[in-house]
């Protein structure tokens, strides 16, 4: 297995607290690396799941990088349609 791919977490339409355990549970497993992934409207509960993780449950996480792009998908009906993107790296740093 990957270690690299084990730590990517896809951020989609569940609770915020669900992903923050994701997280917990990622680092509890000996991983020192997270990407979270999200698109379009999760973005916003990406960052929260990063911040509540630093904050409030593992205070030895740091933002290692953010990258934003856009994303182009197709949609249903066959068009295609442009969705903002972000990915956020976290590590685990000793204090």
């Amino acid at each position: 297995m990957d270690p690299a791919k084990d730590s990517t977490i896809l951020i989609g339409k569940k609770d915020t607290k669900s992903y923050v355990l994701a997280v917990i549970t990622v680092l509890n497993q000996g991983s020192n690396k997270i990407l979270l992934k999200a698109r379009g409207k999760a973005i916003s509960t990406a960052v929260d799941v990063a911040e509540m993780a630093r904050n409030k449950f593992a205070k030895e996480l740091k933002v290692d990088d953010i990258k934003i792009s856009t994303e182009e998908l197709k949609n249903e009906d066959g068009s295609n349609v442009r969705v903002s993107a972000i990915e956020i790296s976290l590590s685990k740093h000793e204090s």
